[in-house]
């Protein structure tokens, strides 16, 4: 009964220029609610929606959770059914912001030490060094690399908008033992070994979780750390955040300014006015 409405938000993310990913989870997202409300789609109201949303606050879920699978059923709603969506009647929950996770310095050299597999440990350092995001080091292609301007392309974004990020001297030396090594690949990057298409995300994840399990570092490092960090590290070095947004790629400062809650204080100048005397100079 469902399977020609899933299929249709497929068609329609397409047509949008949705990512595939972004695809997936809308259809996940939609099958769990339609499970749930076991209605034809077509029968389908904002109060079905509603009660969808408040069983999985009730259930615990988190704010960006429910915020996601509200996004899902706004698509599918105007999107593919033509049906009107009241904001006011399922709201999007305020979300809990929390800050991210960040390695320090030496914590990415234990990181890159205990990771093994060499194709891995240059995704990391590239992650890290460049601030990629997973989705985008997978899809890396050998001629998107710029030893002579020492930057890389990318053009799977995120955001649908093409950037260059800057290549690190130390990320190309474990980039090129790989090249070397690892068959001298000429077209995607980082291919699969067994299909010779692009990697999933699902494998340089596992990887990545068990470097962390072999340093002995927080279990809770994911990915997405390594961009953190590579932030983070150079707001402390004194790179202007609006550089940092330009290299991150994001559209909006506000996405960037989080890394100001986490960076080191100390170590971009700025001190506590109670440490201040009340006859130093401009205090």
């Amino acid at each position: 009964m469902y399977e020609s409405y899933i299929n249709k938000i497929e068609d329609v993310g397409k047509l949008r220029n949705l990512k595939p990913g972004t695809i997936r989870t809308y259809q996940n997202n939609v099958k769990d609610f339609l499970k749930f409300i076991n209605k034809h789609p077509d029968e389908l109201t904002c109060e079905d929606a509603r009660d969808f949303l408040l069983f999985l606050k009730n259930k615990g879920n988190k704010s960006s959770t429910l915020n996601n699978k509200n996004g899902a059923l706004v698509f599918f709603y105007k999107r593919v059914l033509g049906k009107l969506w009241d904001d006011n009647l399922v709201p999007r929950a305020i979300n809990d912001y929390a800050i991210p996770r960040v390695l320090t310095r030496s914590e990415i050299e234990m990181l890159l030490d205990a990771t093994s597999n060499l194709k891995y440990k240059a995704i990391f350092a590239l992650m890290y060094s460049s601030g990629l995001r997973i989705s985008e080091v997978i899809h890396l292609r050998y001629e998107d690399i710029s030893r002579t301007n020492m930057q890389i392309y990318i053009h799977e974004s995120k955001t649908h908008t093409a950037r260059y990020a800057i290549l690190s001297q130390r990320a190309l030396d474990i980039l090129t033992e790989y090249w070397f090594k690892c068959g001298r690949p000429t077209g995607i990057l980082f291919p699969n070994q067994w299909t010779g298409d692009y990697l999933t995300s699902s494998g340089p994840r596992l990887e990545l979780k068990k470097a962390v399990n072999r340093a002995g570092l927080p279990k809770d490092i994911h990915s997405h750390c390594l961009r953190h960090s590579f932030a983070t590290h150079l707001l402390e070095d004194g790179v202007d955040i609006r550089y940092i947004q330009s290299l991150l790629g994001h559209r909006s400062p506000k996405s960037t300014e989080i890394y100001l809650h986490i960076s080191n204080k100390t170590l971009i100048g700025i001190h506590s006015p109670f440490d201040k005397k009340g006859g130093d100079k401009n205090g």
